[in-house]
């Protein structure tokens, strides 16, 4: 697995995930030290692009689609996105 934005996307909903186990719940401290780390590594994906901006860079690694990335839209029968969803956006860095 590679370090990227979406890997700490897919930690955090496994996190949520496994909090709402009702079966084996994970530890609320355990819980809450993944959210910790995982803002801290937001964090320093603003600072990056920050460093973009200010050196008019337009690319970085870590927030890139990586070229594996398969994205898949699942629908309902009548066509709408799943829990409510009306829209999905996506933004890339252009250059």
């Amino acid at each position: 697995m590679t370090n990227h934005i979406s890997t700490v996307r897919q930690h955090l909903l496994d996190t949520l995930a496994d909090l709402r186990n009702k079966d084996n719940p994970m530890d609320i401290d355990r819980a809450r030290a993944v959210a910790d780390v995982a803002n801290v590594i937001v964090n320093t994906a603003k600072v990056e692009v920050d460093y973009l901006k200010a050196t008019n860079q337009t690319h970085t690694p870590f927030l890139e689609v990586p070229p594996d990335a398969q994205f898949v839209t699942v629908t309902g029968e009548d066509g709408a996105l799943p829990n409510g969803i009306s829209s999905i956006t996506r933004h890339r860095l252009q250059g």
